[in-house]
């Protein structure tokens, strides 16, 4: 497995000519919150409007340690684990020799024993890889096989997603009071008009800024602006808090992301199949103004050519 190459952040998002109207938006702090404000237009062109206060320790605290991936850092912290992990316990009849410091560091292995090294090889592959994927937890990022078969990383989108489901727990009661629970196409057209009319970022190069560009859900409600892959993320998390059961594809094509719900298609809309589950398509990133199972030309195109990677956001099993 490769860690080191450039992270691959999927998703950046071509302007549509058709745009979004995000009326107005306002935040308050007090003592203990932050009151946030929106008002905008719906699909229908009707206005809609949402008030709710997020409790300001979780507001500025949540992902605060959120940083862009650099692999010199990931290969500092795994030369620094197995460097201390070698000493506390050696390896049987090979002598393991720290050359360099810091990024240039390198393990030279000596031993009369061809075999002990080739064990020792494999086994300090093995704490690598190990050591990769704890780094790589601790910061919120996670590595994926691309639909070409290539690795990369990038930020843990359905970490994201699941760890902020709570903090919109107390938007559940305010949107039904404006669609029925019983309609889920009615709330999820009101919660992607509403993630569609929030301003889109046009940040760095996703394929360069190494996450730099992503916004974690409270931090996109906080400044107002969003990526793709921010929208899509925040939308899945409000979802779950809304429709607690139901089952969600994250979607990443090329320059783009998408949300695929496990609902039933109507007329003629594009689904995907994964796992024997059958899922529409929605694009919450705006600015286009899109119900559930409306689809770009672009975002068609890749999912009929198969050029997409899904990764599952289910609800958690009951105990």
């Amino acid at each position: 497995m490769k860690f080191f190459g450039a992270v691959v952040t999927l998703i950046l998002c071509l302007p549509n000519s058709v745009w979004a109207n995000q009326l107005s938006f306002n935040k308050k702090t007090t003592d203990k919150s932050v009151q946030f404000q929106y008002q905008w237009l719906d699909q229908a062109q009707q206005p809609q409007s949402l008030s709710f206060s997020i409790d300001k320790k979780t507001l500025f605290n949540r992902f605060r340690n959120f940083k862009s991936y650099k692999g010199m850092h990931a290969k500092r912290y795994i030369d620094q684990k197995i460097r201390k992990k070698l000493q506390q316990e050696p390896l049987p009849n090979v002598k393991v020799k720290f050359i360099g410091r810091g990024n240039n560091l390198q393990m030279q292995l000596q031993g009369k024993d061809q075999a002990a090294i080739e064990q020792a090889q494999r086994t300090i592959s093995a704490l690598e890889e190990d050591l990769m994927r704890e780094h790589l937890a601790k910061n919120f990022y996670t590595q994926f096989a691309w639909y070409d078969n290539n690795y990369a990383i990038k930020p843990d989108h359905v970490r994201f997603a699941k760890e902020s489901v709570n903090d919109f727990s107390t938007l559940k009661p305010l949107i039904l009071n404006s669609v029925s629970i019983q309609n889920i196409r009615q709330v999820s057209d009101y919660v992607l008009a509403f993630v569609q009319s929030i301003p889109y970022a046009t940040l760095e190069s996703r394929v360069t800024s190494s996450g730099a560009g992503f916004n974690p859900p409270l931090q996109l409600l906080w400044e107002n602006q969003g990526d793709c892959d921010s929208k899509v993320t925040l939308t899945a998390a409000i979802f779950r808090a809304l429709m607690p059961r139901i089952k969600m594809q994250l979607v990443f094509i090329d320059n783009h992301a998408l949300l695929a719900i496990n609902i039933p298609s109507e007329g003629d809309e594009l689904t995907i199949t994964v796992d024997g589950l059958s899922y529409i398509l929605a694009e919450p990133t705006g600015p286009a103004l899109m119900r559930a199972g409306e689809l770009s030309a672009e975002a068609e195109f890749a999912i009929r050519n198969g050029r997409y990677y899904a990764e599952a956001f289910f609800a958690e099993p009951t105990p």
